[in-house]
């Protein structure tokens, strides 16, 4: 066995030790952290969903968000916003980085979201960019479940 192997077993046996009887989905997990690809978690309330995104990103030593989709969200909700500062007497716009730019993202019953909060999660997700204020910005370090 080689040392991505190796890596790969202890990732998922340490994954596996928070998340009790979820094998199959600790491994799809590392299969889609593999493949940086998306995946879509289906299951009852209560079957460690969450748990399992969170205990993945705590052994990777990265950084997790949570998106709860909710009909009153925005879409700057998701992607970030510019602040009005005013920094030594001048104004300025700051970019403050919305949920969306962190390593690992769980975005969660995203069919409840308005039409213009899930168009901003598809972009980030599909282009790997997130557009605020006319501008674009690379979010293609992230891994969306």
């Amino acid at each position: 066995m080689n040392q991505a192997q190796t890596e790969l077993n202890s990732l998922i046996t340490e994954v596996g030790k928070s998340v009790i009887g979820q094998q199959h989905v600790v491994t799809a997990l590392v299969v889609g952290l593999i493949t940086n690809g998306h995946i879509l978690l289906e299951g009852l309330p209560g079957t460690a969903k969450t748990r399992s995104i969170k205990s993945l990103a705590d052994r990777l030593n990265t950084s997790f968000g949570r998106i709860q989709f909710t009909p009153d969200l925005l879409p700057s909700d998701v992607t970030g916003t510019e602040i009005y500062q005013d920094m030594d007497g001048k104004p300025q716009l700051h970019f403050q980085a919305g949920p969306i730019f962190n390593s690992i993202v769980l975005a969660d019953e995203i069919n409840r979201a308005p039409a213009k909060v899930q168009a901003a999660l598809l972009e980030a997700m599909a282009e790997g960019t997130v557009t605020v204020g006319g501008d674009s910005i690379s979010c293609q370090n992230c891994l969306w479940f």
